[in-house]
């Protein structure tokens, strides 16, 4: 599957197996059509997801999809590991080499993760230039209190890395349970942001992504595809990220 764009030429001589000087002359007598229409240029766009035939016969036809699983714990955020299960292992097999992950979650935690085979939608999610909220429910060893709602709307320094949090929004739902907002998925952010406190993260769960909830009918390991409202109702956020 073609990951990034490039040249029609280029694309049809790997296909066809033939020199890309020999595409132009296929190109003239109108035998590939891209998208439905007749090609022409040498230098027309071709990716991942263009549709594409040459003399009747379908070269290229990858749909995009997206896919909302709800993470257990206990799992890892990744499509292959040596000691413990994946979260590609919760996929039917045919499906396990299609997908990728677009933005982890650790092991010990649960919630929304979304995997993909449309790799410049996953890069969207995870750019800092478009800041989609995630919210997590957090369950803490030790009560909150408002200290913890002003230190993480300031952001924190983290002196390992040399770098300051964006600030993050923090919801007190009950002594020992709480909301966080943010914008970031720094190395354990919230558990080394709560840790500050020294106030240990007992249960950490993801509940959304951008305006994307998890469906409350999918169990632990459970996956669906997703609508095409809701792969675009991520981006759909206000511009100071919070709601």
């Amino acid at each position: 599957m073609q990951s990034t764009r490039t040249r029609l030429d280029r694309f049809m001589s790997q296909q066809l197996g033939i020199k890309r000087q020999a595409i132009r002359p296929i190109l003239a007598q109108g035998r590939i059509l891209v998208d439905g229409s007749v090609a022409y240029d040498v230098q027309q766009s071709i990716h991942q997801f263009s549709h594409v035939v040459f003399d009747r016969q379908v070269i290229q036809n990858n749909k995009p999809r997206y896919v909302m699983m709800h993470k257990p714990r206990g799992v890892v955020s990744a499509t292959k590991d040596l000691k413990h299960k994946t979260v590609a292992d919760l996929l039917d097999k045919s499906e396990r080499d299609k997908l990728h992950i677009a933005g982890r979650l650790d092991f010990n935690s649960s919630g929304l993760i979304l995997l993909t085979n449309d790799g410049r939608w996953s890069r969207q999610l995870s750019s800092p230039v478009n800041k989609i909220v995630k919210r997590y429910r957090v369950e803490l060893e030790k009560p909150l209190d408002e200290r913890y709602i002003d230190a993480f709307s300031q952001g924190m320094y983290f002196d390992y890395e040399d770098i300051t949090t964006q600030p993050a929004q923090l919801k007190i739902i009950s002594s020992h349970l709480g909301e966080v907002s943010l914008t970031e998925g720094r190395y354990h952010q919230i558990k080394r942001m709560f840790g500050r406190f020294q106030n240990e993260v007992l249960q950490l769960h993801r509940l959304s992504i951008g305006n994307l909830a998890l469906d409350p009918k999918l169990l632990p390991g459970e996956s669906r595809e997703l609508q095409q409202w809701e792969v675009a109702s991520i981006f759909e956020t206000e511009e100071n990220g919070f709601k």
